[in-house]
């Protein structure tokens, strides 16, 4: 029995670091040198290449380096028997929490448009907003986006939260099914997306969305770049729907030089770090999985596939 760790992408030396402070008697492989599939029951990965996960007759489940498991979802060489869990760590939540309330600072002081006026060399003043003045909605209230909404709450915002089934949060109003989402939108000061990214939230913020919050609105976007129609943005902001959106998650990463995203003033991008899963929490969580695996035990932050999440 082994643990097999997939990411093309990252820097293996300090997840190797990681694994071995954990349990230094952990029988781990690190892709691609790998040459005993059958020893292979539980595989952590990122951006995994395709055609990959079927190779391996013995594995029972296989856990995502994030928050994320849409990457895992789409390979349909995934035998159906596997299990899929997330790696959810208290820094990565934390770190999406900063990173919400950052983007709602810089709405409450007009940073974006102070940096708008320096491109021009203007010099002139805009009203300050506290929290209580604002209307906060977060889409999607899985682990992080409750987090999101009860720390908002606890700040002063006006919360309202919407997810697929009814949810209760202390100081947050909350919305479920498209029945409510009307309700959940209307007259938003600031769109949050936490949404899973499945086939019903696929293209989710769209411009019927954003007629429905306040014209001086924000977005702010650290789901999945998919959940986004990227010309009804362009639309909303040249029509003064939106005032601005950040946008830390793309279709297609990195975002390619010649994209329009990168000349327009109103969209500030950061590349997909609002929440980086750490190496020295995420190797606990990876572990405590895979042993739960081969004793036959329940996975922590288990996906449903027929969900999406």
């Amino acid at each position: 029995m082994a643990l097999l760790f997939i990411a093309p992408d990252r820097n293996p030396d300090p997840w190797k670091e990681a694994f071995d402070k954990v349990d230094s008697n952990l029988d781990l492989f690190f892709w691609p040198a790998i040459d005993q599939h059958k020893k292979i029951n539980f595989i952590v990965c990122w951006n995994h290449p395709a055609r990959l996960l079927d190779r391996f007759p013995n594995l029972q489940a296989v856990a995502s380096l994030g928050a994320g498991v849409d990457h895992i979802l789409a390979d349909e060489c995934l035998p159906d028997h596997v299990q899929i869990c997330r790696t959810l760590t208290p820094r990565l939540i934390q770190e999406m929490v900063d990173y919400v309330r950052t983007s709602l600072l810089m709405h409450q002081r007009n940073i974006t448009f102070y940096l708008q006026q320096k491109r021009q060399a203007r010099w002139k003043h805009r009203k300050n907003r506290i929290a209580s003045d604002l209307e906060v909605g977060v889409m999607g209230l899985g682990t992080i986006g409750r987090k999101v909404a009860l720390e908002l709450g606890n700040e002063g915002y006006n919360v309202r939260g919407w997810s697929r089934s009814s949810k209760q949060i202390k100081k947050v109003s909350t919305f479920a099914g498209n029945k409510e989402k009307a309700s959940f939108l209307e007259g938003l000061d600031a769109l949050i997306c936490l949404l899973p990214l499945t086939s019903e939230t696929r293209g989710i913020l769209d411009l019927e969305v954003f007629k429905q919050l306040k014209n001086d609105a924000i977005l702010i976007n650290i789901a999945r770049g998919s959940h986004l129609v990227e010309e009804d943005l362009v639309y909303a902001l040249d029509k003064g729907l939106l005032e601005w959106a950040m946008l830390d998650v793309f279709q297609k990463e990195p975002l390619p030089d010649h994209h329009s995203f990168w000349n327009r003033p109103e969209i500030v991008i950061t590349p997909h770090i609002a929440g980086i899963t750490p190496p020295e929490e995420a190797a606990e969580v990876i572990i405590e999985n895979y042993k739960r695996a081969i004793s036959g035990m329940d996975l922590k932050y288990t996906v449903q596939r027929d969900k999406g999440y």
